[in-house]
């Protein structure tokens, strides 16, 4: 961020200025700037974008930039002119995370700073510990290990022992008799027993009921915008709805008769391929037993062919020829016949088809109206 608004000379921008409206333009130019970079930063050449350019055609870059980095891309782009809302914030995000991921940035463990253990030494003044005192170090000191403080109902007890000698000896002793020496040395002896040590732990309740109103505190003033905006979207997304159910029955009802058309044209057109197999098995069996015919009438031919070479009589010769001529006659009308059969099935067949292609396109005549007449 420091690195884009030094490079372009831009001031600090607030974490929401592309989720709410201030000003179009300059959200805009600013949008386009941010999503300039990113890409360049991601590894693709894009070029600057400017106040004259097209604001179309740098959308649809930034948006093609987008798709070639396999985002996807659901919403039109429109939505971007403005240069705030939804799809402004999901497009600099989707571009923010390709940068990262081509510079290979990574996260770094927190670091978190180490407290140093404040230690309360008691002077020469404080180094009787009374009974109250020490009941408010015992519940300040609930939670700390036995290890590292004393044991207060010991030093308790040992208090309670010595006030008890000392209150039987107030009489017997009149002038002190203890060396100054030793008395030094007993007191260094003692003084490190008589430290308390508080320690202020970051699992301390109090601190996590402090954490804990604070985040209720930012979660119900979040939830109230929040709230005003879902509601609003829920609002929206409902009268969409509502506009989408309305619009599809109308046009179901507007197209109900073209769909009832439709079914019955399909129905006339698969009676009439059923038709047209009917008619196409009847011709193969006639072209069948025609080329059956064929064959026979070429047998005969080359019989007849090698009975006349074989034979020298004329007069068996001449029959032959004449029967021969009369066969050629027959086989001229039998020929003639069948072409006159391929032209009356030609003719039924176009006829079939031309009624079938007449009655898909007829308009169709209610029965009341056909009664009428």
């Amino acid at each position: 961020e420091e690195e884009a608004l030094r490079r372009h000379n831009m001031r600090p921008l607030s974490r929401h200025y592309f989720a709410l409206p201030t000003n179009p333009g300059e959200q805009f130019f600013m949008f386009c700037t941010l999503a300039a970079w990113l890409i360049t930063k991601a590894g693709r050449p894009f070029a600057q974008p400017q106040e004259y350019d097209d604001p179309n055609a740098v959308i649809s870059n930034v948006l093609s930039e987008l798709r070639s980095l396999g985002r996807p891309v659901d919403f039109p782009p429109s939505k971007l002119k403005a240069g705030y809302g939804e799809q402004a914030c999901y497009v600099l995000n989707c571009l923010a995370e390709e940068a990262l991921k081509y510079t290979g940035f990574s996260w770094r463990r927190p670091v978190y700073p180490t407290e140093e253990l404040e230690e309360e030494e008691i002077t020469e003044d404080d180094a009787e510990l009374t009974l109250n005192k020490l009941e408010e170090d015992v519940v300040e000191e609930e939670s700390d290990s036995e290890d590292n403080f004393i044991d207060l109902n010991v030093l308790k007890a040992q208090t309670y022992r010595s006030d008890t000698n000392e209150t039987a000896k107030q009489e017997e002793i009149l002038q002190s008799t203890t060396d100054a020496a030793e008395w030094n040395l007993e007191v260094e002896r003692v003084l490190p027993q008589l430290k308390v040590t508080v320690r202020t732990d970051n699992k301390d309740w109090r601190i996590h009921v402090d954490q804990m109103h604070q985040h209720k505190d930012g979660i119900e003033s979040s939830l109230k915008e929040t709230k005003g905006y879902l509601d609003k979207l829920h609002n929206e997304i409902s009268r969409t709805l509502e506009k989408i159910n309305s619009r599809e029955k109308y046009i179901n009802h507007q197209l109900e008769h073209l769909v009832q058309e439709y079914r019955s044209a399909q129905a006339l057109l698969s009676e009439a391929k059923e038709k047209y197999q009917e008619g196409s098995g009847g011709v193969t069996e006639r072209m069948r037993v025609l080329s059956e015919i064929t064959e026979v009438l070429e047998r005969v031919k080359q019989e007849t062919e090698e009975k006349g070479s074989s034979m020298t009589d004329g007069a068996p010769v001449v029959k032959i020829k004449q029967a021969l001529t009369k066969l050629k006659q027959e086989n001229v009308q039998m020929d003639i016949q069948i072409g006159v059969m391929e032209h009356g099935l030609l003719q039924s067949k176009l006829k079939e088809k031309s009624n079938m292609t007449r009655d898909m396109h007829a308009p169709v005549i209610p029965e009341a109206t056909v009664g009428a007449y």
